[in-house]
């Protein structure tokens, strides 16, 4: 008896045909058919491509149904917009400036919204301009514009007049990198009568009225942004013959960022005798928010809701405000190794630029006000990078490659290069030592073995000439196996120098394996203490303790000036965890990595004799 089932559990273009011709082949009408050799085959590769479309189709359809799995943007968008998120716009980096109008008259001087500054980054011009209009008096006869925010972009008004009798009218952004946080949104009465109120963009529904004067923000399936009013209930809706006037910056997004110069392009209130001082470099420039943010914050902003409680609302939170931000991290003052109560402390690794100018910190400060519950106070701190040291002692096979040692070395700092910026560099990324160490060895198949050892680092800014206490937290243990530990060798703490009051001899600092941080010059190679309780070391916490430490100077690092002291310590153990504000980074360029031919596996005469290998300390 001919089988009449077919096998459709299948999706592979082959196997659809293969099912296809087992099914037709079983069918007494086709028992001695050959698929292979007639016109027949072409019928059933059509079939097989329309089945393995469909198929295809279908999975995709259902993977864009959800936001885990959807591809398309436009998908991901709306299925965010479902739990309350807009993404992030393209953002103009911004700059703070102070601008001083050195030949102005009158009792007051305005400078106007859209007043264009000029600066050159790598070769290329981009303006600059003020997003609003600021108005000064003189102070000792001197007109200044203090910590005025500078917009890298280009000015653009957009109008659409209010027509009720078209259903389908929407009020779009036209331009794809416009900054929506630049974005200024008035309703004007007509044409005739000039008249508008501003609208604001709403953050929360629980205090609309009828009237409210708000709009709405979503992203379109095109990558552009549309404003959407009230309908008469929550929130007031525009009147036939309304003119909504959109104004906004276009962005050449992180291009410009690191722009430290900025000329003024013309004149202010007609005075042209302007000087500008920069107070912050321009940063925050970004591209729209990606895909796999969206995803990521989506779900956690739904969460969050509209108010910040959790430490974890308020990395949200950031998220939302600061679109700039790769990695940011929250944590109560009173978690801190000197307690503050009624503070959540904010770290957050930008994703261009280095750390946040003080005038970003204020303005994310600022966003996040209306988020707090009760009276807790946020505060943003700049990351504090802990660097780790590693000596690295690899074997290799010289049979196996064509490679040198030196070429080695290289596809094993790349592999590190990599693992720096792929896993590390986060709030939340650990250091694992046996990821490394494989991470090593894998970096070219000629390499047999590695034994890596590994110290970590962090420096801390001393005022000159004046006697403070210094505390520098590691927040890992420390090796100390037991009291006194190599104290004869200066224990496990070395730091760069520095000179003190009272003295021109260089100083460092060691410990002594008990607890006690000390101060010494060196004398030929000997060691002279000059104080053998400076501070203390606390080996299970990692915090170290320097006491009334008076420098007059520091000393150069590698070669360059310095501001800084670095203190170098061994960890207890090889797995490096950041706390807080902490983020971890292989420093590559001052690691030692050796890579020797294994005379063993070589055949050597002497093979074996002389084998060296390293213990881990």
């Amino acid at each position: 008896m001919a089988s009449t089932k077919l096998e459709i559990s299948e999706l592979d273009f082959d196997a659809i045909k293969v099912n296809l011709k087992n099914f037709l082949s079983q069918q007494a009408e086709f028992s001695d058919y050959n698929f292979e050799g007639s016109g027949f085959a072409i019928l059933i590769d059509l079939l097989a491509y329309n089945t393995h479309y469909l198929g295809f189709n279908a999975n995709m359809l259902a993977n864009e149904m959800y936001l885990d799995s959807a591809d398309i943007r436009a998908n991901v968008v709306s299925l965010a917009k479902m739990l309350g998120y807009t993404p992030s716009s393209a953002k103009s980096p911004v700059a703070s400036v102070d601008i001083n109008v050195n030949d102005a008259t009158g009792t007051t001087l305005t400078m106007d919204k859209n007043t264009t500054f000029t600066t050159s980054v790598d070769g290329t011009t981009y303006n600059y301009i003020t997003n609003e209009d600021i108005t000064t008096s003189p102070v000792d006869g001197v007109y200044k514009f203090s910590n005025v925010s500078l917009f890298e972009g280009t000015p653009t008004t957009f109008r659409y007049t209010v027509d009720e009798q078209d259903p389908d009218q929407k009020f779009i952004i036209p331009s794809v990198n416009a900054d929506t946080a630049t974005l200024k949104v008035k309703v004007q009465t007509s044409l005739q009568d000039t008249s508008s109120s501003v609208y604001s963009q709403v953050t929360g529904l629980t205090k609309l009225s009828a009237e409210s004067n708000i709009y709405f923000l979503n992203e379109t399936d095109t990558g552009k942004f549309q404003v959407t009013f009230g309908d008469g209930i929550l929130g007031r809706k525009p009147k036939q013959g309304n003119i909504v006037i959109l104004e906004y910056v276009v962005s050449n997004k992180s291009q410009s960022n690191g722009a430290s110069s900025f000329t003024p392009a013309g004149s202010i209130g007609g005075f042209s005798n302007i000087t500008v001082t920069t107070k912050s470099v321009s940063q925050g420039g970004s591209e729209p928010e990606s895909k796999e943010s969206i995803r990521f914050n989506a779900p956690l902003q739904y969460t969050a809701q509209d108010r910040a409680v959790t430490t974890s609302d308020y990395e949200t939170k950031v998220r939302s405000v600061y679109p700039n931000a790769q990695s940011v991290s929250a944590w109560g003052g009173e978690d801190d190794e000197t307690p503050v109560y009624g503070v959540v402390k904010i770290a957050i690794k930008a994703t261009s630029g280095s750390t946040l100018t003080t005038q970003t910190k204020s303005d994310i400060v600022d966003k996040l006000k209306e988020y707090n519950v009760g009276s807790v106070t946020p505060q943003i701190v700049d990351p504090e990078i802990t660097s780790i040291l590693l000596t690295t002692n690899a074997k290799y096979d010289a049979a196996a490659t064509t490679k040198d040692s030196e070429t080695l070395k290289s596809d094993i700092i790349t592999a590190l290069n990599t693992y720096n910026t792929n896993t590390l560099q986060k709030f939340d990324s650990v250091f694992r030592y046996s990821k490394v160490v494989k991470l090593i060895d894998d970096s070219d198949t000629s390499l047999l073995s590695n034994i890596t050892t590994l110290k970590i680092r962090k420096s801390f800014t001393p005022t000159l000439n004046s006697s403070l206490k210094y505390n520098v937290y590691f927040r890992n243990a420390l090796y100390n196996p037991h009291m006194g530990h190599n104290s004869t060798m200066g224990g496990i703490l070395t730091s760069t120098g520095f000179k003190v009051n009272g003295s021109d001899f260089e100083q460092f600092l060691d410990d002594d394996g008990q607890g006690n941080v000390r101060r010494y010059y060196l004398s030929g190679a000997t060691r002279v203490y000059t104080n053998t309780t400076q501070g203390t070391i606390d080996y299970s916490s990692g915090a170290i303790t320097i006491n009334s430490l008076q420098v007059t100077s520091i000393s150069n690092i590698r070669g360059s000036a310095s501001s800084v002291i670095e203190l170098t310590v061994q960890p207890s153990s090889n797995d490096i965890v950041p706390v807080r504000d902490q983020i971890l980074e292989i420093d590559i360029t001052n690691s030692t990595i050796n890579v020797v031919k294994d005379t063993f596996v070589g055949g050597a005469s002497d093979a074996g004799v002389g084998y060296t290998t390293t213990s881990a300390y």
